[in-house]
């Protein structure tokens, strides 16, 4: 980050006040923008005693500011780096309400959502050559950053909860390399590619390892607010979701655990709003927060103007804490109701062949694929997605997930019998299709294994095709 300098013109010009006739900057005149007004019609989130069927307009003017937002001149103008006011005032509030960082001189910067922070909270860390410290399984685009930084992932063993706190300890301790780890990166909840999610006590203990050697924690954390109620029983499972439901208490955050300004923390839109608004935040001390910005200004300055607007107007003005708490409500008893639905088909239909561990977050299965005795052979994954191909459903494999490489997943963590998973996503696909995208994948595993060696998948029809065939299913009953 030594390198990284700010802006020549800027430090030379400093920042015009209102007085200065304003001549050095080559921005156009908002009198250019031909974008009169931004109107969009929004869903009133629901009550815990019924569903919501109200609309609410939301409106931005050109050269009009609305109770808390910007105009369209100004949020469709060059920004800072930093991100539009209102927006960040609004994220600055809510990180404030709910997750209570412990030191005083922190803040929150604009991102073009968590792939775009990764990247960025990375270099504050580590240098070509350098070594960071993540979960055995982690997102791919983290890899992806990690690899154009030249940056070595070092893959830390995980368990039910993640990323084991003594295993953490015992790489730092007998680190032998020329530059010891500088950061971990991790994702605490719902964890992309597993599901699993960080207890209280395992993020305890996974700072108290942090302070010990000295690393800083770059918290991913994009399904923070997708957690879901722990399955007691399977007739949990069995029982209708209500949005009453989803009052639990969301567990602290590893930033609400930081009394030494170590947690780098990466929030997004994208799971809880929309994907391609390209919207989310950071939250940093502020010394971190000020080289953030510089690299801002030098790859994206902040993100879309409009995207930014529509959600501060909908946040500030619209919905409110109340509304928006409302929203993340709802969006986790869809997700409860979905990962029921979708484990109580994968249990009808992958029973033997499957081994997994309910979610409590985020929207993915992670599954262990008993292949019989094909495991052995290095070419049954391959079949398999060929397979699977052919029988016509898809799930991610597990090797572009993993961070020790493509051969490491070949390996037992036992030595034993190697292992093989799919991450299957339950949010995107239609409850009506769990149920037939289960038996193929049934079928497709069963055409590798030995003791099925004569099972062929079945031509995969199109989904027109396929919705008239499944129409004797009763989706309630699920």
């Amino acid at each position: 980050m030594r390198g990284q300098l700010k802006s020549a013109f800027k430090s030379v010009m400093g920042n015009p006040t209102l007085a200065m006739i304003n001549m050095a900057g080559g921005v156009p005149h908002p009198s250019t923008f031909p974008i009169m007004q931004l109107r969009a019609t929004i869903k009133s989130p629901s009550s815990s005693s019924a569903p919501s069927n109200r609309e609410s307009t939301l409106e931005l003017e050109k050269s009009c500011r609305s109770k808390s937002a910007e105009s369209l001149d100004e949020l469709l103008q060059y920004g800072d780096g930093c991100g539009i006011d209102s927006y960040c005032a609004f994220l600055r509030r809510y990180t404030q309400r709910v997750h209570c960082p412990r030191y005083a001189d922190w803040g929150v910067i604009a991102s073009c959502g968590n792939t775009d922070a990764i990247g960025k909270a990375v270099s504050l860390f580590c240098e070509p050559g350098d070594s960071i410290l993540v979960d055995r399984w982690t997102f791919p685009g983290a890899l992806s950053s990690l690899a154009s930084a030249k940056v070595q992932p070092i893959p830390v063993p995980m368990d039910s909860e993640g990323m084991i706190p003594e295993a953490l300890d015992n790489i730092c301790h007998m680190w032998s390399g020329s530059a010891p780890p500088r950061a971990i990166y991790l994702v605490p909840t719902g964890q992309n590619p597993t599901g699993t999610t960080m207890s209280l006590a395992r993020r305890k203990a996974i700072y108290t390892v942090a302070q010990k050697h000295n690393l800083a924690i770059i918290e991913d954390d994009p399904y923070y607010f997708l957690q879901l109620p722990s399955v007691s029983s399977s007739s949990h499972l069995h029982r209708e979701v209500e949005l009453s439901d989803q009052g639990q208490d969301l567990i602290p955050s590893l930033l609400s655990l930081d009394t030494d300004g170590r947690v780098i923390r990466l929030d997004s839109f994208s799971k809880i709003l929309a994907p391609n608004l390209r919207c989310g935040w950071i939250t940093a001390p502020t010394y971190i927060l000020d080289k953030i910005q510089i690299l801002n200004e030098s790859t994206i300055l902040q993100p879309s103007g409009l995207s930014q607007g529509l959600i501060s107007k909908l946040l500030n003005d619209t919905w409110g804490f109340d509304g928006w708490e409302a929203h993340l409500r709802e969006l986790r008893a869809l997700y409860t109701l979905r990962r029921n639905l979708f484990i109580q088909a994968v249990d009808r239909h992958l029973a033997g062949l499957v081994e997994y561990t309910v979610p409590t977050a985020g929207m993915f299965l992670w599954m262990k694929i008993n292949l019989g005795n094909a495991a052995a052979d290095p070419t049954a994954m391959s079949r398999l997605l060929g397979n699977m191909k052919k029988c016509g459903v898809m799930m991610a494999p597990d090797m572009p997930f993993s961070s020790s490489g493509p051969s490491a997943t070949m390996e037992s963590a036992t030595g034993g019998m190697p292992e093989r998973y799919l991450r299957a996503a339950f949010a995107l696909v239609d409850i009506d299709m769990f149920e037939l995208g289960l038996k193929r994948l049934a079928q497709a595993i069963a055409s590798v294994s030995d003791a099925h060696s004569a099972t062929t998948c079945s031509p995969a029809t199109s989904l027109d095709a396929v919705r008239s065939d499944i129409t004797h299913l009763d989706v309630n009953s699920q």
